[in-house]
């Protein structure tokens, strides 16, 4: 049965070629698919999985998407390819539920099945334990898992122990290798000193175009425009979204770190959080004059602004608008680039960086993609 592509996106992006496929074999591995929220991430990933079908299907994978399921409706693919093949178009929906979703994505269990949740939901993040016990693999971008309550992340671990994977590396830098390439330096007895990065594309692109030759607010409204930033840029602006993923990439690394744990700087003004959302957009210019300052104090020192976010070996976690001497690795990212540099035992005279565009929902979806695959390189035929 063919994936279809979302009606979003007119040209379908290439799927990650840093990941190997599965081994060819006699009998193809099948894979059931649920999609939870097709929305720019959700559809730009029906795209590259429609697209990578053929190949896939040489490799010996064959992937069956079972449904998709939007905020309050879903459909449900009963084996009808002429249903599938009207995703975006004249299908039935039927009111969103959970519970009957993921039922109808694992089947009798006896296949293996995947829910890809690209939502930004925290209830849809709270199904992940129960998922995962009946056997459900889980990939997502969706922050909320990794970066809420320490209790939850503990139950999505141990219920991992069904034998269904979780993978979540489009959480921290979209489709970068962050959280892997951390994961192999632990599992292989390296140590960890010490993670700095950039991990805003918004942010980056505002403090790379940000010289004081136009007022600030303009770049964030032409950055709104060109949708680097969430439908309101306060969200961007508030540092909060770059404390969840240095709080995946601690835990990843064995610190017990919360939210409430990062020092967060936040570069929008009290007058213009308080205002509501859609007065928001009109009062950029309260960010002008703050901003005009910081960058003026760069310049006097031959310096640049960079938003970075630091963990030290003590737990100690900070999200923070810096100068940074023009020698440094991070006054040299470009455009929308996320940055990630590792200080480690190994890597201590000489840290290690992971580097390139992290914002997006081509890039996003391709590292859902490539979890996706790395889990599929562990299934048997059945």
């Amino acid at each position: 049965m063919n994936l279809v592509a979302s009606p979003s996106l007119e040209q379908p992006s290439p799927p990650p070629h840093a990941v190997a496929l599965p081994t060819v074999t006699a009998r193809a591995r099948v894979l059931a698919v649920g999609l939870i929220g097709p929305g720019r991430v959700g559809s730009a990933l029906l795209d590259q999985l429609r697209a990578a079908q053929p190949r896939l299907a040489r490799a010996g994978l064959e992937l069956k998407l079972c449904g998709v399921a939007a905020s309050r409706r879903m459909w449900l693919d009963a084996d009808d390819p002429e249903l599938n093949g009207r995703f975006g178009g004249a299908q039935t929906w039927r009111p969103g539920n959970l519970d009957e979703f993921a039922a109808h994505v694992r089947g009798d269990g006896d296949r293996h099945a995947m829910l890809i949740d690209c939502s930004a939901s925290d209830a849809v993040a709270s199904r992940y334990p129960e998922w995962l016990a009946t056997g459900l693999h889980v990939v997502t971008p969706n922050k909320l898992a990794g970066s809420g309550p320490l209790w939850r992340l503990q139950a999505i671990r141990a219920a991992c122990g069904s034998g269904a994977r979780f993978r979540y590396e489009a959480t921290v830098c979209a489709g970068l290798p962050v959280v892997q390439t951390l994961r192999d330096l632990l599992d292989t007895g390296d140590e960890l000193l010490a993670v700095e990065g950039m991990f805003s594309g918004t942010l980056a692109w505002l403090c790379h175009r940000h010289d004081g030759s136009r007022p600030f607010s303009t770049l964030v409204r032409e950055a709104h425009a060109l949708g680097y930033t969430e439908p309101d840029p306060r969200d961007d602006l508030s540092g909060l979204d770059v404390a969840r993923k240095l709080v995946i990439l601690a835990r990843e690394a064995g610190w017990s770190l919360s939210l409430e744990d990062v020092d967060v700087e936040s570069l929008v003004p009290r007058a213009l959080a308080a205002l509501p959302a859609e007065q928001a957009m009109e009062h950029l210019h309260l960010l002008d004059a703050p901003m005009a300052r910081q960058v003026a104090r760069a310049q006097t020192q031959g310096s640049v602004l960079r938003h970075v976010a630091s963990l030290d070996a003590k737990g100690h976690a900070r999200v923070r608008l810096a100068v940074l001497p023009a020698a440094h690795p991070f006054a040299h990212s470009r455009l929308t680039d996320n940055i990630v540099q590792f200080t480690t035992h190994r890597y201590r005279d000489n840290p290690m960086l992971v580097q390139g565009p992290g914002a997006g929902p081509e890039v996003t979806a391709a590292g859902v993609f490539g979890d996706l695959l790395r889990i599929a390189e562990s299934l048997e035929v059945r």
